[in-house]
């Protein structure tokens, strides 16, 4: 009967200590040295439940911060009793650990996870170092302020180059010329001369002058290509905008051509003629654009759009630029020194 009884009791001890273990196990198994707090629960450090509300976690950490900062600490207090300034700066980064955990519902979330589902265990790393690693700011707005610096940067670069152009061609007789007698036409160079407290002097009329001159050029001359005048839409924040819109128009042109000059068979006109050619010599809308309107006649003229006659054309001008640089002084004297005296020559110091 005693016997009995005895093993009646250790069956019983035994089921109590496996079920304090199943109890236990999990959370002492979720606690991961390195990740959060480490191997204390943050809860218990704050001393608060799981169910606490964010107000009661920031009040137990105000309480906490105050009693274990380290500019608080006072040997001999009755409330740090056994305590060191170094073991009271490791208990206040733990409680800093522990607020900064609970205080974001994300990260809260992650490690209520990992004290439910320790058997994770190479999950919640990868989860813990993914949350510390992740850029603190949005990478959207990172790449909205990338684009605007270089939008701002491309159009103060393209007016820098369309004033130098309009400063260099106000130096250049031909549109000095031009300007000047377009101005006197228009009255704006034969003011009558200024008397009394009006009168100005020769330099400020001269400033003048050369204003007028200068909006002059700016108006009448059409600069293209790499000096032409900055246009806001061309700028990289107003392209990627209109993207879609620039995408669509494409795709309708795209099919209207095909449908108009591949299926229906109809002849090309004028504008679809140059941009054929300017296909066939491989250039951009501005660099064909600033080509002379006399050389684009020619291109018509030969009828270049036409894939054989452009290859007969692009002969011949390989042909030309072989002709010239055959009778050109310079390239003569060239072919002369890499003959005789280039970096081919084996030379010694005696020579």
């Amino acid at each position: 009967m005693a016997a009995s009884i005895l093993g009646t009791l250790r069956l019983g001890l035994w089921g109590s200590t496996l079920f304090i273990l199943a109890i236990l196990i999990p959370h002492v198994a979720a606690l991961i040295e390195g990740l959060y707090c480490g191997t204390q629960i943050c809860y218990d450090v704050l001393g608060v439940t799981r169910d606490a509300s964010k107000s009661e976690i920031g009040r137990a950490y105000r309480q906490l911060a105050r009693k274990y900062h380290p500019d608080r600490f006072q040997a001999g207090d009755p409330g740090l009793a056994g305590e060191t300034a170094e073991s009271a700066q490791q208990k206040f980064l733990l409680i800093a650990t522990a607020y900064e955990t609970l205080k974001d519902e994300d990260s809260r979330r992650d490690y209520d996870y990992m004290l439910d589902h320790p058997e994770q265990y190479y999950s919640h790393y990868y989860t813990y170092y993914r949350r510390r690693l992740a850029p603190r700011v949005d990478v959207r707005i990172v790449i909205l302020v990338t684009v605007c610096a270089i939008s701002i940067f491309q159009y103060y670069s393209w007016w820098s180059s369309y004033t130098e152009a309009i400063n260099y061609l106000t130096t250049v007789p031909k549109y000095r010329i031009q300007a000047t007698a377009l101005a006197k036409q228009q009255g704006l160079l034969n003011r009558t001369k200024e008397k009394g407290k009006n009168r100005r002097s020769k330099e400020e009329i001269r400033e003048e002058e050369e204003e007028i001159i200068r909006d002059i050029i700016k108006n009448k001359i059409d600069i293209k290509g790499g000096y032409q005048k900055p246009n806001v839409s061309d700028i990289l924040l107003c392209r990627i905008v209109l993207f879609p819109y620039h995408l669509c128009a494409y795709v309708v042109w795209y099919c209207t051509w095909v449908y108009r000059f591949s299926i229906r068979g109809e002849e090309y006109g004028e504008g679809e003629k140059l941009y054929v050619i300017r296909k066939h010599m491989k250039m951009s809308q501005a660099q064909f654009d600033s080509l002379d309107d006399h050389l684009k006649q020619t291109f018509l003229q030969r009828q270049l759009w036409i894939k054989e006659n452009y290859e007969v054309y692009k002969e011949e001008q390989e042909e030309e630029m072989k002709m010239k640089m055959a009778t050109d002084p310079r390239w003569k004297r060239y072919r002369r020194w890499m003959k005789s005296e280039g970096p081919g020559r084996i030379t010694f110091v005696d020579d």
